[in-house]
């Protein structure tokens, strides 16, 4: 897939970052890919705050892929954030964590996740769940609706 919708990757750990761009890419997705490893700096960039107000550098994304374990704040509360914020109520969020307990799944369900996916052990594994996602939002406006 091509594209100019960019994707806002949430997460502090750098092996999950690489091995998530890894499978972007083979899986065909060239998107532009933007990481920040805190609750509060994925807030600041969904908001255009601080040094991500420059929206030509910091273009807000199309989807979020969010881990629900960060630093200084959980990806439940910034999911929270999100879903709180009218001009975000579209943006597709993907919570991708390695947690597979029920209690995060329905949390994150509740508070507006359109996807819940739980980490792959091995390379390979994320890179058949990257071909396996259907991308057809990537292609539209991060504006346009998104089911949930």
């Amino acid at each position: 897939m091509t594209g100019n919708s960019a994707i806002l990757v949430v997460e502090d750990d750098e092996d999950d970052v690489a091995l998530t761009r890894h499978a972007l890419g083979a899986a065909g997705i060239r998107n532009p890919v933007h990481v920040v490893d805190t609750g509060p700096m994925a807030i600041d960039y969904l908001s255009g705050a601080n040094e991500f107000s420059d929206r030509i550098k910091h273009p807000l994304p199309a989807a979020v892929f969010l881990d629900l374990k960060l630093p200084m704040m959980s990806g439940h509360e910034v999911l929270g954030w999100i879903r709180s914020q009218p001009h975000l109520e579209s943006l597709a969020v993907v919570v991708l964590t390695s947690s597979n307990e029920p209690s995060d799944l329905r949390r994150s369900y509740s508070l507006g996740a359109n996807s819940y996916l739980v980490k792959p052990l091995n390379p390979r594994q994320l890179l058949d769940m990257a071909k396996a996602f259907n991308w057809s939002w990537l292609q539209g406006s991060p504006r346009e609706p998104v089911g949930r």
